[in-house]
Parts: structure tokens; C-alpha cells; sequence
């Protein structure tokens, strides 16, 4: 009987640390519902506000381990300032570069835990061929089953400050503002 009850003592820690090593789980950024705007002074009347439309990309997550990476790319050309004859000015080369950068990228270093709670993630942020690290501050975080793609689902804010004339767009600064507020509303479903 001894025997048996250390057996099952010794299964259920086995089991117990299979299950705090669990896989990373691989999710696919959905494009529909994930949107990476940014926001500028404009000569201090008021605060710009635009996105880009297309942004693709994977998120890695092992939720046991506390640890997990985001890889993502933002289609420059898809920028909407709300204004065609604007978008086609922020894609001169004065500012994005659209013929020469199509894309702006974002790989994490290393995803940061306050307990159980994603706080921040390290990386390195592509703007026109420049790369720079950027922590982002994870605002929130939601990871949980699908209602209607009925699969588990995760969803993040996070935000971060930059100076553009580090990416080699700082024309009108600083009368146009050299920071720029990045915002990511981010949704992925699980591959």
C-alpha cells in the first residue's frame, strides 16, 4: 500500500510539472481587429491621430514560463490619416519612405511579468531601415477562448514613446513634435 501511495505522490508531481512546462502556444495576429496608431503635437494646436491598416505577425506565449515573443510587420503603405492628401505626404520620403520601407517591424527581446500579469515587452522597433530598442507597456492583457472563432484567443494594449528624427523622420521638428506616442491594439487567434 505504501508503495502504491508513493506511486500516485510520485505521478501527480510528474504531472504537476508537466502541466507549469507546457509548450509556448503560437497565435496568428488578426489583421481585422489589430491596429498600430501613432499620435504627434501638430504646432501645438492639437494631437494627430492616425493608423496603419495592415499589420501581420505572430505572438509565442508560454504562459507557465513567463516568457513568450511577438514578431510583427506594419504595411507603411496602409497608413490612414484620415486625409488621402496626407497620406500620400507622410509616405514621401521626408517622413516613411513607402517606395524604399514598405514595412516597419517590431521583434521582441524579452516578454516582462509582474506576477501572473504581462507588464511590458522588450525589443527592437524597424522604421526605415533604422533599428532602435522600444519597451512597450502593456496597458492590458486578455487571453481566453474565442466567443465566435471558437478557439483561445489573446489580446493586448500596450504603448510606448519614440522620437522620430531617431528613424530619420524628424522633418518640422520641433514644431511638429519630435515624440511620437505609439499605440498597438493587438488581437491574435491561436494557430
Amino acid at each position: 500500500m505504501k508503495k502504491l501511495i508513493a506511486f500516485v505522490a510520485t505521478a501527480a508531481a510528474m504531472m504537476t510539472a508537466l502541466s507549469a512546462h507546457a509548450a509556448p502556444e503560437t497565435y496568428v495576429i488578426d489583421n481585422s481587429h489589430t491596429f498600430a496608431r501613432f499620435s504627434y503635437s501638430h504646432l501645438g494646436f492639437s494631437t494627430q491621430e492616425s493608423r496603419f491598416n495592415n499589420t501581420t505577425g505572430k505572438i509565442k506565449l508560454d504562459r507557465a514560463a513567463k516568457t513568450g515573443s511577438v514578431d510583427v510587420t506594419i504595411d507603411t503603405k496602409s497608413v490612414n490619416t484620415g486625409s488621402d492628401l496626407f497620406n500620400s505626404h507622410i509616405q514621401g520620403a521626408d517622413f516613411f519612405d513607402t517606395a524604399k520601407y514598405p514595412t516597419i517591424t517590431y521583434k521582441s527581446t524579452k516578454f516582462n511579468f509582474n506576477g501572473d500579469t504581462l507588464a511590458s515587452v522588450d525589443g527592437n522597433l524597424t522604421i526605415k531601415g533604422i533599428t532602435k530598442p522600444v519597451q512597450l507597456t502593456v496597458t492590458s492583457f486578455k487571453c481566453m477562448p474565442h466567443p465566435m472563432a471558437k478557439k483561445d484567443a489573446c489580446g493586448a494594449n500596450a504603448t510606448a514613446t519614440i522620437k522620430r528624427s531617431e528613424f530619420n523622420a524628424g522633418k518640422y521638428a520641433p514644431n511638429v513634435s519630435d515624440d511620437v506616442q505609439l499605440t498597438f491594439s493587438i488581437e491574435a487567434i491561436k494557430e
